[in-house]
């Protein structure tokens, strides 16, 4: 297929329709109508069925499964193509969704295709006769034989099924739901089908449950009353209200001490600095205003760190109330089909060198086969390099997925990664009672294992199959040479290097041998439905849909995947990972348009199934449309016992972000992030004006929750300000197209996922929510247009002179572009949520060497940085996001700074040491009782955070060990870093040099002990060798010494004690596995301790001595 010009916009099919009191061109006119609420219960007469897919045409069916099959490619100046793809992988594909998957023989005698077949399966065939046509045939046969069928010699009979709008119930819309930031559709309509008169009605079950009544809230008895006709209490009672979610407070008994002693310690610490400052020491005023500063610093950067960690909250889901509200059947949803609005996963991965293809391919399969409705979920996968290793990982990840995912569902096992899951140290049979699981999973194990060592030959599969087909393409052009009688040599023959697919056909993205228009930086879009959206109802294997396992019970559909790669060309600014999340936010809106987004890194999969569904609960509970995110906690795996860089990061996740919880959400930490797809689009949340003056909205969670108002209810007056702010969205609709791009099917698609994205209106007290069963009915199939237009979405130069990445998606500009663009959301208002699961939701891997790590932290170090010094500098916050939220977003800019001043603290106990000074006059007991009370608020504090964040004391210690090593180390390069690209422009790196490691590959931390030289270590080093002389020198200075002054010694020794302790896993790190240090460690470390010694002697020579280098002479 080619199709050069722009596709024809789709009319989004949204499950709910509004009338004309709806809609906002006839609110601007007229505020004052009557309007009444019409809700139809299921009756003998009228009942809600579903829609069938085999009542869908054949030739939607045909155009679905084209889409499906297809991989489509375009961009700049380029046309956008289809190609049909018989196979992506060499291996054979059954399942019904997979491409590739073989229909029957197409019957059309000289024709080889294959006949399209649907998600079941089955044979799509465009006559009654069943004559079997493949989708080429069929074409030809309506364009050149007159729509006569070959089979059966009649005219072909389109089957569409007629569509009848069924008008739902839409109450008196609220001011707040005339929103912008809503996006309520002007025209929301919803398909639904006439039932199969066949079916019979229980007249019996519709008497009982509806007691024979139509309801409250119709128009015979309407909500406000009309006409003199009230509701009547004693008939009608509302069902109590039960949460989706709970708020577990931390205990009084804990939580009460710890704030008394954070302030018990401001008050220590005030005391403290204001006694240095009276008191200076002036035998050393250099070393006494030196510590002065530093520490005025140290209390600043605790208070910044400490204030947001006031109110911790806990949470907790109800998964058993989400299920009862959203997929038990009810009134408004008789079959019991999901209501649960749609979730698009975004996985993306760059590199297949460095991000193993089999990683990622064990992320996609924990996806696929989480707990969650299988017509709900869609997952992406953003190839950043466009390789075609991960494009045939993928492709195997989707036919393995054929197995795993049924397996997953019908033996209930978690994990559901398969390598965690076959690499589990605990009894893998516990509570399994079926029969047939341990055959089922011993077979499955012996799957995997020819998976992965098909994953693992991949790249020689490529390679050796790319070399056939372009020596094949060589003799083809040097046999038409010679027959042309071209005598060149063959030196002369210059063929390019192509990357070759499964189907002999060119890889359109990035080759192993790099050539234009087909390299990292210079490729085409390319997006390829791997397995297309399944059925609207479930679909149960056969007994010969596997060799082994019994699936006849099991609903063997998979979610829908997508693999995408954006265009990139050379002069392009293509935003690294932003860039690239935004593509897929485009792209997912065209094709699934899922109203929540849920990224993850390739290394981090789902570890409970069950976590979108905790994380829904937040997002559908009342009040959830005013949240943007659900944050999850970072877990790893693979990290040592010791955890010696502080890799599991837990006083962060456990103590931070949970303290966060209660103020206005945790911060955007870039993976493990369920989002609402509206405030990734930039909309401000809706805002439930309150008029009780400024002191309202502390008292509005007491006051009753009243029911939306009618528009006859708003009074003059607020009517007047809603007017106004109509008049302002208005305006805003006006520039949607310019801010999101001349895409119309993307527009279009921001009211639907919006409306999808409310909470369930099944009570009174849910404000601008949506009506029961609204998303009950099948999404829309594929077509070769849609796809098209997700082409060109992710094309390089759509976002040209739109807002893509300044207010809308993720914001470039920022290393750290997570906390930016969760910055953004916070200061629109949105608020955030922190959910910590029983089981782990997610899980990953971290770098547990030494210096990745490091640099790790540097990048981190340079995001905050450069936020600092942008516009998303939180003292530059809107009045929308709350104080201490502002201090916790102050923090992330400010704390690489405490390392200029860090670093001078860690020198100063070997100067004192060297001078025979101290950072105080004396060692008096004020001083001491000072000292004692600071650091025993400081343990006191400790020990009441472990208590209600659950962190263990090691973790603890661990992150005060790493604080100061990454200190010294990263935070100070990337100050530096950020402070010459601020003020000259100028940008350095700091790469890897040498490398050694240790000698046992099979040891699972053997990364742990591999040494890779960095400059980022020259500081640490130059600190610990620095205080282990000054430590030297003091001793024997103070022993040889006339009148020994030990006081000054104990100070300076306890203080480089201090800071020895905390470098330790450090210097551990250094002596690798057998206490081998590199040369390199040495020659640095003496070459700048010698120095900064002979400094200081020329500087301070000792008494008695005024010369340069005191008595020391040369012979």
């Amino acid at each position: 297929m080619a199709s050069g010009s722009k596709p024809t916009s789709r009319v989004p099919t949204v499950h709910h329709m509004s009338e004309a009191s709806n809609d906002l061109d006839s609110e601007m006119g007229s505020i004052e109508f009557a309007s009444y609420t019409v809700h139809i219960p299921p009756t003998p007469d009228n009942q809600p069925t579903e829609i069938s897919m085999d009542l869908r045409s054949a030739s939607q069916r045909v155009e679905d499964q084209y889409a499906s099959s297809s991989l489509f490619t375009g961009g700049f100046n380029c046309v956008t193509r289809a190609h049909l793809k018989e196979k992506m992988i060499e291996s054979e594909t059954s399942h019904p969704q997979m491409t590739g998957a073989k229909g029957s023989s197409c019957s059309i005698p000289g024709c080889d295709c294959r006949v399209m077949t649907d998600g079941r399966g089955i044979d799509i065939v465009p006559c009654e006769c069943d004559f079997k046509i493949c989708r080429d045939c069929y074409r030809d046969a309506l364009r050149t034989g007159d729509g006569i069928c070959p089979g059966c010699k009649e005219p072909y009979r389109e089957t569409d099924s007629n569509e009848y709008a069924v008008a739902l119930s839409s109450a008196s819309m609220s001011k707040m739901d005339r929103r912008l930031s809503l996006m309520k559709s002007k025209s929301i309509q919803s398909k639904s089908i006439v039932r199969n008169q066949s079916n019979e009605f229980d007249h019996a079950k519709w008497l009982f449950e509806t007691k024979g009544s139509y309801g409250y809230g119709n128009a015979m008895w309407p909500v406000d009353g009309m006409n003199g006709i009230e509701g009547d209490p004693k008939v009608f009672h509302e069902k109590p209200w039960r949460p989706l979610t709970r708020r577990l407070n931390i205990s009084a008994a804990i939580i009460s001490p710890y704030r008394l002693l954070v302030l018990v310690r401001m008050v220590v610490l005030a005391l403290f600095l204001q006694w240095r400052i009276r008191n200076p020491n002036d035998d050393a005023i250099w070393l006494w205003l030196l510590s002065v500063i530093c520490e005025i610093w140290f209390a600043f950067s605790w208070l910044l760190d400490q204030l947001p960690k006031l109110c911790p909250i806990n949470r907790s889901a109800e998964l058993d109330v989400l299920r009862e509200k959203f997929e038990i059947p009810t009134p408004s949803n008789p079959y019991g089909k999901s209501d649960l609005p749609g979730v698009d996963v975004f996985v993306s991965t760059a590199d297949p060198e460095k991000e193993p293809p089999l990683v990622t391919a064990n992320t996609i399969l924990s996806i696929l086969a989480a707990d969650y409705p299988v017509e709900k979920l869609a997952c992406y996968v953003s190839d950043d390099g466009g390789a075609l290793l991960t494009f045939e990982a993928m492709a195997e990840a989707a036919s393995f997925a054929n197995l795993w995912v049924p397996f997953c569902r019908k033996h209930n096992v978690e994990p559901r990664n398969p390598e965690s899951y076959f690499n589990l140290k605990r009894d893998p049979y516990k509570d399994k009672v079926r029969p047939d699981f341990v055959r089922d999973r011993r077979r499955l194990k012996r799957e995997y294992d020819e998976f992965k060592v098909r994953i693992n030959g991949l790249p020689d599969s490529i390679r050796r199959r790319s070399d056939a087909y372009n020596s094949r393409e060589e003799l083809k052009i040097l046999k038409r040479r010679r027959q042309a009688g071209d005598d060149e040599p063959l030196e002369s023959l210059k063929v390019p290097k192509a990357t070759w697919m499964a189907d002999e056909t060119h890889w359109p993205g990035t080759w192993t041998i790099p050539a234009p228009e087909h390299s990292r930086g210079d490729h085409a879009s390319i997006i390829q439905v791997m397995v297309k959206p399944p059925s609207d109802e479930p679909l149960k294997g056969a007994e010969g849909d596997s060799n082994f396992m019994d699936l006849t019970e099991v609903d063997i559909r998979l979610p829908l995947l997508v693999y995408v790669s954006r265009e990139k060309r050379p002069g392009y600014d293509h935003n690294k990972k932003a860039g690239a999340m935004n593509a897929l936010v485009r792209a997912s809106a065209i094709l699934s348009n899922g109203p929540f987004i849920l990224n993850l890194d390739c290394d981090h999969y789902i570890y409970n199934s069950q976590a979108i569904r905790e994380g829904m609960c937040f997002m559908m509970d009342r009040g959830g449309e005013r949240i943007c995110y659900v944050q999850f906690p970072q877990r790893f795996e693979g990290i040592d016992p010791s955890d010696r860089y502080a890799n599991h990061n837990t006083v962060f996740f456990d103590v931070n972000m949970r303290a966060l919880d209660e103020v206005q959400g945790p911060v955007y930490v870039g993976t493990g992030c369920l989002f609402r797809r509206t405030a990734l689009y930039g909309f401000d949340p809706p805002r439930f004006k309150e008029r009780n003056g400024c002191f309202g909205r502390f008292f509005a969670g007491r006051k009753k929750a009243a029911s939306v108002a009618s528009a006859s209810d708003i009074s003059s007056l607020e009517g007047q300000s809603a007017m106004e702010d109509y008049d302002d969205e208005e305006m805003h609709i006006a520039l949607i197209p310019k801010s999101f791009g001349n895409s119309s099917i993307l527009i279009d698609s921001i009211k639907v996922a919006e409306f999808q994205g409310r909470p369930l209106a099944d009570h009174s007290s849910v404000k601008n929510g949506r009506p029961p069963g609204a998303l009950t009915l099948p999404r829309d199939l594929l077509d070769a247009s849609t796809v098209a237009e997700a082409i060109s979405v992710i094309s390089c130069w759509y976002e040209d002179k739109t807002e893509w990445g300044g207010r809308i998606g993720w914001i470039y500009g920022s290393v750290t572009e997570d906390v930016v663009t969760g910055y953004r959301m916070h200061n629109r208002g949105w608020k955030s949520v922190y959910c910590v699961t029983k089981r782990d939701a997610f899980r990953g891997t971290a770098p547990i060497n030494l210096t990745d790590r490091l640099h790790q932290v540097l990048r981190w170090a340079t995001g905050s940085v450069e936020i600092f010094f942008s516009r998303n500098n939180a003292l530059l916050a809107s009045s929308r996001m709350k104080f201490l939220q502002r201090i916790a977003y102050l923090n992330v800019g400010i704390y690489p700074f405490t390392s200029l001043f860090l670093i001078v603290y860690c020198f100063l106990p070997a100067l004192s040491l060297f001078s025979g000074q101290f950072i105080v006059q004396s060692l008096n007991i004020t001083f001491l009782i000072y000292l004692l009370g600071i650091t025993l608020s400081l343990i006191a504090l400790a020990v009441l955070e472990i208590k209600w964040s659950g962190v263990a004391l090691e973790d603890w210690w661990r992150n005060e060990q790493f604080w100061l090593i990454g200190g010294t180390s990263a935070h100070l390069a990337a100050v530096l870093q950020g402070l010459l690209k601020v003020i000259a422009g100028i940008e350095i790196s700091f790469t890897l040099t040498s490398k050694s490691g240790g000698d046992d590959e099979n040891d699972e931390f053997a990364d742990l002990y591999i040494f890779k030289w960095t400059s980022l270590m020259v500081p640490p080093i130059t600190i610990m060798m620095i205080n282990l002389i000054g430590i030297a020198v003091a001793v024997c200075r103070t022993i040889y010494s006339v009148i020994p002054e030990w006081s000054s010694l104990i100070g300076g020794v306890f203080f480089s004690f201090w800071v020895l302790v905390h470098l330790y896993p450090f210097a551990k790190g250094l002596m690798g596995r057998r206490g081998r240090t590199p040369t390199i460690v040495f020659v640095w470390s003496g070459l700048i301790s010698i120095t900064i010694s002979l400094l200081w002697v020329a500087i301070n020579p000792p008494s008695g001595n005024n010369e340069i280098g005191g008595s020391f002479q040369f012979p």
